[in-house]
């Protein structure tokens, strides 16, 4: 039961670190080009976790040409893809509203595994993707918070739900991310697999970052804070808070924790950033919620049938390396 309990504290430790990355990502957006910023990151964690590595005796895995390209591809998704989009969204919308749509990415991937691996849904995974899409679109179209106004109020409409596709495209690029790591066919640790992800992260990232002038930027205090951040404790912290957790409950329990990325998010939102939450913010994270509390009872319906469904993603931060 201890062990089980502290299973519990790391995930929901990871879970909280994930929710406190969508209000660094607001700091970061405001200060540092996206690219950059990606660079600036992995340049960080990467080092990080090859000592990590060094101090585990762990060694990098040997894989085939087919498979070097699918990491390469799988880093391009789920690490430089998911950050960027991110960081572009959170130029236009609010932290609280990023955190509730991060917040529905089990659903996300449950449905894009349907489309792209033709996965036979349950029940309650269609009903999960369900609530997870309402809750985008009443999130996104702030019904009943006042927030949709003629006049001026349409321009901050537009701008919001322009944010709030690019964070729902990065979590579509993360879900591509889960699906295309099912694809290994050789089997990799997540030590290795996270600093592999950095490592190509950092390769594919220094190149647009390159273009974006980073030596002329004026780099403000409060974006390299976040960026520092983001490395340190979601990115390295919530990896070992994850794995360390992971192994100690069932992935169906451990899906149930993701709930604690859209009210950490919340929380971390209103205390940093002073935002605060309308009545549609507050329908959309019930919907995702739910969303995510019916992942987790198909997970454990799947497990005991033997069948398979869409899996949790193995990674801490929304960008699971």
């Amino acid at each position: 039961m201890g062990s089980r309990l502290m299973g519990y504290l790391f995930c929901t430790l990871a879970m909280i670190g994930v929710g406190s990355t969508v209000v660094a990502s607001k700091l970061i957006a405001h200060g540092l080009p996206p690219f950059t910023a990606s660079a600036l990151r992995f340049a960080i964690a990467f080092p990080l976790f090859v000592l990590a590595m060094k101090l585990k005796r762990e060694a990098w895995p040997r894989v085939s040409g087919r498979e070097a390209l699918l990491l390469v591809v799988q880093s391009a998704a789920g690490s430089v893809g998911y950050t960027v989009l991110l960081l572009y969204g959170m130029r236009l919308t609010s932290a609280t509203d990023a955190g509730v749509i991060t917040g529905s990415l089990p659903a996300v991937a449950a449905l894009v595994a349907v489309f792209m691996l033709h996965e036979r849904p349950g029940a309650l995974t269609v009903g999960a993707v369900a609530l997870a899409t309402a809750g985008v679109l009443v999130c996104t179209v702030g019904f009943g918070d006042g927030r949709v106004a003629p006049g001026p109020g349409a321009g901050v409409l537009a701008s919001r739900l322009l944010g709030n596709v690019c964070v729902l495209a990065a979590v579509c690029f993360e879900a591509l991310f889960i699906l295309l790591n099912k694809r290994l066919r050789t089997p990799v640790s997540p030590l290795p697999m996270s600093a592999l992800m950095s490592g190509v992260g950092l390769a594919l990232s220094l190149v647009p970052a390159l273009m974006e002038r980073p030596w002329t930027i004026g780099y403000d205090g409060p974006a390299v804070a976040g960026v520092v951040y983001y490395a340190l404790v979601p990115t390295v912290g919530g990896f070992l808070l994850w794995f360390a957790g992971a192994a100690r409950i069932a992935g169906a329990q451990a899906s149930a924790l993701t709930a604690f990325v859209p009210i950490s998010a919340a929380v971390f939102a209103a205390a940093v950033l002073h935002e605060t939450m309308g009545a549609a913010q507050w329908w959309a994270m019930a919907c995702v919620l739910g969303a995510v509390l019916l992942i987790a009872c198909d997970g454990v319906q799947s497990r005991g049938a033997g069948t398979r469904r869409p899996s949790l993603p193995a990674r801490p931060d929304l960008d699971f390396d």
